[in-house]
């Protein structure tokens, strides 16, 4: 019987991470950092081993045509009862109607460590950064109209482009998740993605006005430009409530992300050509999540989760706007 519920179970998932398309979680990566992540296992009478890792396979729609996909290891090791050391490896992919792209993206590391635990709940802290492996300038090298190493937007980039600083705060028992954080950009990119170097995309036509220069498809300039991109800071808070049984649970959420401080870019607009504060690019960006877990036994495990956006921001130069988003993972812990 058992068995029987298993697989079900694991159709379900099947089905779910292939045909949902779900939405979501639309930050720079610390929303599934130490403290901050999701559906964090919890239990007064089971010991849950802290080491673990994680194969993580991620689909996200955009709200323009790119597609992403991400294929993560996500370990975590003890140090002591305590403390634990978190690494996060990714390789992202992108498909959309400008090209393909593909590449290691960040290096994520957090260091978590329990503050206070009772059998009311446990109290977590992170601190942790985010370790750019390019300097989101990935080129197409030649486009159909003769530019060649043209940059791509940042959809496409496999990387941010910065380093950056994360620390966030967990309040976890056996029904609910409180989760805040904060993340600040310490660098910017060298990112130079230009609207008109990709005449005639995304349909390789292009039309010329009466002076027989070439007019860019509107489709480009909805492209936000991110050129030596500074991102504002990020504060997020995490709600969930889970509902465990023996072997599955579910859980449901809201994961609200606000943008305190404007991104800063360079405009190299004639007459411009100096840094600028990006209007539109604060305020909120907000998701809902649905997640499910099945525990094989206290070693083996599978988690899904599926969000939705229902608010973001007017502009988004960083390019993380993920309109639809599906994750599923398959945890081992030791």
């Amino acid at each position: 019987m058992r068995r029987g519920i298993s697989l079900v179970f694991l159709g379900c998932l099947f089905l779910a991470s292939n045909t949902s398309r779900s939405q979501g979680c639309s930050d720079a990566g610390f929303c599934t950092m130490g403290a901050m992540r999701p559906d964090q296992n919890y239990s007064k009478r089971v010991d849950f081993k802290l080491r673990a890792v994680e194969i993580n396979a991620y689909r996200g729609s955009t709200t323009l045509t790119p597609i992403i996909y991400v294929l993560t290891a996500d370990m975590t090791f003890s140090i002591t009862d305590k403390l634990f050391v978190q690494a996060k490896l990714p390789y992202q992919m992108v498909s959309g109607s400008l090209g393909e792209t593909g590449g290691t993206g960040d290096i994520s590391l957090a260091l978590t460590r329990s503050l206070i635990d009772t059998k009311r709940g446990s109290l977590s802290a992170t601190l942790g950064t985010k370790i750019p492996t390019n300097k989101s300038n990935l080129t197409k090298q030649t486009n159909e109209f003769g530019n060649k190493g043209v940059d791509y937007p940042m959809y496409y980039q496999t990387s941010l482009g910065s380093y950056d600083f994360i620390a966030g705060l967990a309040w976890v028992n056996e029904k609910w998740l409180f989760a805040t954080g904060i993340q600040i950009a310490l660098t910017e990119n060298e990112n130079d993605f230009r609207w008109g170097q990709w005449n005639g995309y995304p349909d390789n036509e292009v039309d010329f006005d009466g002076d027989g220069n070439p007019v860019r498809d509107e489709y480009i300039d909805k492209y936000d430009l991110a050129n030596n991109l500074h991102r504002g800071t990020d504060i997020m808070l995490r709600v969930e409530r889970n509902f465990r049984f023996t072997n599955f649970n579910f859980n449901v959420g809201l994961l609200p992300i606000y943008r305190i401080t404007k991104d800063e870019r360079y405009d190299f607009s004639p007459g411009v050509e100096k840094r600028i504060k990006e209007e539109g690019t604060t305020g909120l960006a907000l998701s809902a999540l649905i997640g499910a877990g099945y525990q094989f036994n206290v070693n083996n495990g599978l988690k899904l989760i599926l969000g939705r956006k229902l608010v973001d921001r007017d502009v988004n130069p960083d390019g993380l706007t993920r309109h639809f988003v599906s994750s599923l993972s398959y945890v081992y812990r030791f």
